[in-house]
């Protein structure tokens, strides 16, 4: 049987005369529908690397500060810089939102390289909606975060933010606990970094206190819970932003500011070389460089840098300088209780951590602040394998009402308890004094200490002679007497050597040699801790 009659095979002759023109017309619309996505891919592009607009660009230059892209670039290697979510936008559609919306909203966030080492960054974005953390924002910063911690690399955020939108209420809110989760999951997994290049205020704070290292910008950045106006209708005190939340105030008062710099490229540059002492996670050691400084120089300046006088004030940062690689030591809260120094430094090419007792200021005593300080710089040494080497001169923790009501007590076994936690290198150099109960406290033998000298100008006591002889001879007239015996007898390293609580009295010179030596020898140290979920450190 036919299919087709005559008819038909006419009408389907036509209709395959027509496809041809059918699949050109499509093919065009197909080409043209292409182009038109590309063109609104571009668009969209260009919109999101122009964040609030030019306007709002010029306007932030006026005030001193980089753009949150401009940022980023100084901070990474040129072109290592990879976006992720450059095209997301906010879902707000209160208070006429929805005709609001900008590409990649208020935050640039991704990875990149810093000296060729990966890292991953976001950079809250000023000029759009004042940088103001939303949903879509908060979804930005924590897919970073996760991808940070499954790879094993560092989180830097860079912080310019009004607080949480308003419009968006409680999704707001929501995203900064979403971002306070994963600053707490990837603590002791990866370095954080917060620095502060803007206002940071409200719960924005948050993130940044539980982050590692906080870093400002002077004039330009601040860090409160609630401000000025807020303080002055409640409390009714005056006070300006600086005042409240500056960085001089963070760096040296307060204390939950890392480091302070001039401006916005002065404290990008200084990150570059603060990341060159991290290692990457947890799971990776000090990094290692080389070094042109030979490992067993002899430094002669350090036989005479302890005065005679035992009293006298001396700088422990002139013997740091002295011993580490190149005289390159990167303090840690220089202006905050600066009788306990901190800080990063090298010896022989590899990243140590550098705790020291100052005698420059209230003669080196520990007191709540530099416990505290101390305390938290050698967890996080432990946390990331960095070897600690401490330097003693220290005569006791700080008498006084302010200190005991203050809960010296409590405070001071914050750093007893990270010493004696910490299971990488430790190394102790006595250079003068160790009294008392902060003998102990400063990375003693009796901590787990791996290698512990003391210089002959050490003095390892219960306290200071004058003291001892006012007890131990109440109510005689001539004590001068009794005090030199005491300091023939406890005011020399011997007593301590003797019982192998030091393991050797050492010339001042030869401390560069032998901590580097030491290092090499503990690389591969292992320790074993009885199991646990975790300790209670005193907090």
């Amino acid at each position: 049987m036919l299919l087709y009659d005559q008819g038909h095979c006419s009408e389907r002759q036509h209709f395959l005369q027509l496809i041809p023109r059918v699949l050109k017309l499509s093919s065009n619309e197909n080409i043209l529908h292409t182009i038109q996505v590309k063109t609104d891919i571009d668009k969209k592009r260009q919109s999101s690397l122009l964040g609030g607009g030019l306007e709002r660009i010029e306007f932030q230059h006026k005030k001193g500060k980089l753009t949150a892209r401009e940022r980023i670039d100084l901070l990474l290697d040129p072109k290592s810089f990879i976006e992720y979510d450059m095209f997301v936008e906010h879902k707000c559609t209160d208070f006429g939102m929805e005709d609001m919306k900008y590409s990649g909203d208020s935050v640039v966030t991704g990875h990149g390289l810093i000296d060729g080492r990966k890292v991953f960054v976001f950079s809250q974005d000023f000029t759009v909606f004042g940088g103001s953390l939303s949903s879509a924002h908060a979804m930005k910063i924590c897919k970073i975060m996760d991808q940070a911690v499954q790879v094993g690399a560092p989180v830097i955020g860079i912080n310019d933010s009004g607080g949480a939108r308003i419009q968006e209420g409680v999704d707001s809110l929501a995203g900064y606990a979403d971002i306070f989760l994963r600053n707490v999951q990837s603590s002791g997994v990866v370095p954080q970094i917060s620095v502060i290049m803007g206002p940071c205020a409200g719960g924005a704070v948050y993130s940044p206190a539980l982050t590692d290292f906080v870093f400002m910008v002077r004039d330009t950045s601040y860090l409160f819970i609630t401000g000025p106006d807020v303080v002055k209708a409640v409390t009714n005190e005056d006070v300006t932003q600086e005042e409240l939340g500056g960085a001089k105030t963070h760096t040296s008062v307060s204390g939950v500011a890392h480091r302070a710099f001039d401006n916005d490229v002065d404290m990008i540059l200084q990150l570059r070389k603060f990341y060159s002492f991290l290692p990457l996670s947890s799971a990776d050691p000090a990094p290692i460089r080389q070094s042109d400084d030979k490992w067993d120089r002899i430094v002669e300046s350090l036989d005479t840098v302890v005065p005679l006088e035992s009293s006298s004030a001396y700088n422990m940062l002139d013997i740091v300088l002295a011993i580490v690689d190149e005289n390159d030591f990167f303090e840690i809260m220089p202006d905050y209780s600066k009788n306990l120094l901190i800080g990063f430094a090298r010896m022989n090419g590899e990243t140590v951590g550098i705790v020291g007792n100052n005698p420059k200021y209230a003669a080196g005593c520990l007191d709540i602040n530099s416990s505290v300080k101390g305390a938290r710089f050698v967890r996080f040494c432990d946390a990331f394998n960095i070897p600690i080497i401490t330097f003693v001169d220290v005569p006791g923790f700080l008498p006084g009402t302010a200190q005991e009501y203050g809960g010296i007590i409590r405070h001071g076994a914050k750093l007893l308890y990270a010493f004696a936690e910490a299971n990488v290198p430790k190394i102790t150099v006595i250079t003068r004094k160790a009294y008392g109960g902060a003998y102990d406290v400063m990375s003693s033998k009796h901590l787990k200490a791996d290698v512990n000298y003391a210089w002959p100008t050490a003095e390892i006591a219960v306290m200071g002679a004058k003291g001892a002889v006012s007890i131990l001879y109440r109510g005689k007239a001539d004590t001068q007497q009794y005090e030199r015996q005491y300091i023939d007898k406890f005011g020399n390293p011997f007593p301590a050597a003797v019982r192998g609580f030091v393991d050797d009295i050492i010339d001042p010179r030869t401390t560069r040699m032998r901590i580097c030596r030491d290092l090499n020898l503990l690389r591969n140290k292992k320790v074993s801790n009885p199991n646990k979920k975790h300790g209670n450190i005193p907090l």
